[in-house]
């Protein structure tokens, strides 16, 4: 085996046993929180000793962002392979913000970790200012093209920042009712009044759909 090769399977075998020690640490994180969570327990649910947890991570709240970190790459991928198919302003808005929604209304666990909602509170619990400020950063890359829409459309600055956090705080509290299950209370579909959301919001721009 040449020495690359051999390179090319230690990174392998790296990459796979981070991947393990991050799906374990999820499941640990979803179930006690950060607080809760510590590194003979990730170690413990990956099938290590927590020696070979430190080898690749240096502490929880490292693994804790590299968790996050995967769940807001995947976000900004699907936001935008949904709007790579779109050709016009009007449409790259609407589906960027379904796009969204959709993410997390299939799958409640992501809601619960991307959201905070898990044991331990709604705040970023343990990030340091930079990791926050890098996470912040992604699901803002994951709303982007809903500004960017707006702006295509003509408008300025402080109305697509607008547009942008209104649309973020719609699809939460949807989120959050239909995964409480609240939404049952009005007897409506949150995703019905997600898109009824985004017909008002091109109502107010002037456009049509």
């Amino acid at each position: 085996m040449t020495d690359s090769a051999r390179a090319d399977r230690h990174e392998a075998v790296n990459e796979l046993k981070r991947s393990l020690i991050l799906d374990a640490a999820r499941r640990v994180f979803e179930a006690e929180g950060l607080d809760g969570a510590s590194m003979r327990a990730i170690a413990k649910a990956a099938g290590y000793t927590p020696g070979a947890i430190y080898f690749h991570f240096p502490n929880k709240e490292a693994i804790y962002a590299a968790v996050l970190r995967e769940l807001l790459e995947r976000l900004v991928a699907a936001v935008e392979r949904a709007v790579a198919a779109t050709d016009t302003p009007i449409s790259r808005l609407r589906v960027a913000a379904l796009a969204f929604f959709d993410f997390f209304a299939d799958d409640p666990r992501d809601l619960d970790f991307g959201f905070y909602l898990f044991k331990g509170g709604m705040r970023p619990r343990g990030l340091s200012r930079e990791l926050d400020a890098e996470l912040n950063g992604r699901l803002a890359a994951s709303l982007a093209p809903i500004g960017a829409a707006v702006k295509e459309l003509g408008f300025d600055d402080q109305t697509s920042r607008a547009v942008v956090a209104d649309a973020f705080g719609h699809a939460a509290g949807l989120l959050l009712l239909k995964h409480t299950h609240r939404i049952r209370m009005f007897g409506c579909a949150a995703r019905d009044l997600m898109e009824r959301y985004i017909d008002s919001v091109l109502t107010r721009l002037g456009t049509t759909k």
